[in-house]
């Protein structure tokens, strides 16, 4: 069956919110978690009794976690059934949760965060992938709207919670409000989300295809992570770049004769998947980079208090969530190429502004800047997200959303990583024992610049891309 003679799932517009926003849940959660730590990290690294920026670990351990099990997702949803396997992620993630909380040492708390990512690689593309099957072509705009506005109050609701609880009751309860969110998804999935198996998709899961592509993304996550930090021996170091680079030459090499192949390369030929995932990717990167630099410049640049911290940073969120209506009305009018150009010009330009942040800057001001940047961020993510899926055939929908959830993830947790890394050599270089605010402002000025790489590189798709799914006509 071609493209075109594919068979449009009919489902109407309530239904399509309401699974929607079912999914959300799990999303919510785990998008709350991932933004009420960064307020918290301060404290946990006194509690600890490390240097704010390990704290880092913290962060990176779990979305190298997504980056290593994300793509067994789509496999493991066709052979046991997406509600089976989403309700198992939510329990994974919540006893994930409850463990982080319990954590004795910087090092507990990252084997936690280890399994609390297994949990969160098969919720985020399980999740999307019932509702890609779910929706038609027409609806997939809106249907991602509706799939990430309840889990944009997750970033919205993040970083106030967190420097209430931080400030007021200790930093291993931001950890506890997963549980009663969990139980409650876990639920609501089961009662609500139809069993989806895929008929005829055969062979068995790609074992040394996982191995290979998890050792060679852990390994040079963990060498990007360590390196110039001395958080082990130098050697250790490049071994980790060594491991991780070979294993990603016999990766592809494997990749190429496999019948399944957990990541399925050949996708990279379909110009709109291609596009979204190396232009979007650079765009992640810097985003990824913004929870971590932003609570730590006003903690410890500034002298804010997590909770003060929390209240202005969750102004970005609360701009990514308000435009998310606005998402579909606007690519119908301009399309994907304009869109993804421009935007993300502007987007990047309200990330080099965070370079001028000063001490001096009014809350309200700040507030501004970020609310304005969370919008353009928005729209882009929105648009990368959809387009991604524009043109891929439905009965590999399963292996594209397991190949782009790995990229994405893998490009947020890069994202923290060239954070600290400026972070550190920014401050290493002018002899500060710690970064000071002006380091910062480094920092920013470098992601903002990656961001703005992706700009030009969206150039290249075709005025007409994704116009099955904004309803744009060119010309």
């Amino acid at each position: 069956m071609t493209d075109a003679e594919e068979q449009e799932p009919q489902i109407s517009e309530s239904r399509m919110r309401f699974t929607a926003l079912i999914i959300a849940s799990a999303l919510f959660m785990q998008n709350l978690d991932s933004t009420i730590i960064t307020t918290a990290l301060p404290a946990m690294a006194r509690a600890f009794h490390e240097p704010p920026l390990h704290m880092s670990v913290a962060l990176t351990s779990y979305l190298i976690s997504l980056s290593v099990f994300i793509p067994a997702s789509g496999w493991v949803a066709d052979r046991f059934g997406a509600r089976a396997v989403f309700r198992a992620a939510i329990i994974v993630f919540t006893l994930g949760s409850v463990l982080c909380g319990l954590a004795p040492s910087l090092g507990g708390l990252v084997a936690a965060r280890i399994i609390q990512g297994l949990g969160g690689a098969m919720m985020l593309p399980v999740g999307r992938l019932v509702l890609l099957r779910s929706v038609s072509r027409e609806q997939m705009v809106s249907a991602m709207s509706w799939l990430t506005m309840p889990a944009l109050l997750g970033p919205i609701l993040g970083p106030p919670l967190g420097g209430l609880i931080v400030s007021y009751v200790s930093w291993r309860w931001v950890f506890g409000i997963n549980v009663p969110i969990g139980c409650l998804g876990f639920i609501a999935v089961g009662l609500f989300i139809p069993d989806i198996k895929v008929p005829g998709r055969g062979g068995g899961l790609d074992a040394r295809g996982l191995i290979l592509s998890g050792l060679a993304m852990a390994m040079n996550m963990i060498g990007l992570e360590t390196y110039g930090r001395h958080l082990i021996p130098l050697s250790w170091t490049l071994g980790s770049f060594a491991i991780g680079l070979g294993a990603g030459a016999l990766y592809i090499r494997h990749a190429r004769h496999a019948a399944q192949p957990v990541l399925d390369l050949s996708l990279l030929r379909i110009p709109t998947f291609a596009n979204s995932m190396l232009a979007g990717s650079l765009f992640r990167i810097a985003v990824g980079a913004l929870p971590f630099l932003l609570p730590l410049m006003l903690q410890l640049g500034f002298g804010d208090t997590p909770l003060r911290s929390g209240l202005i940073t969750f102004a970005a969120a609360a701009g990514a969530l308000f435009m998310k209506p606005m998402a579909k009305p606007i690519l119908q009018k301009f399309g994907f190429r304009t869109v993804l150009v421009w935007n993300g010009v502007l987007a990047a330009g309200m990330i080099a502004v965070c370079a001028s942040f000063t001490q001096a800057w009014p809350p309200l001001t700040l507030d501004a800047v970020l609310f304005i940047g969370g919008l353009f961020r928005s729209l882009q993510f929105t648009a990368f997200n959809a387009i991604a899926y524009g043109d891929i055939p439905r009965a590999r929908m399963s292996a594209a959303t397991s190949f782009y959830s790995t990229i994405q993830q893998l490009s947020l947790t890069m994202g923290i990583v060239v954070g600290a890394i400026i972070l550190e050599v920014a401050s290493g270089l002018r002899h500060h024992p710690t970064a000071l605010a002006s380091d910062y402002t480094l920092a920013f000025l470098v992601v903002g610049l990656i961001a703005l790489i992706g700009a030009p590189l969206a150039a290249r798709l075709p005025a007409n891309a994704g116009a099955s799914l904004s309803g744009h006509r060119h010309g």
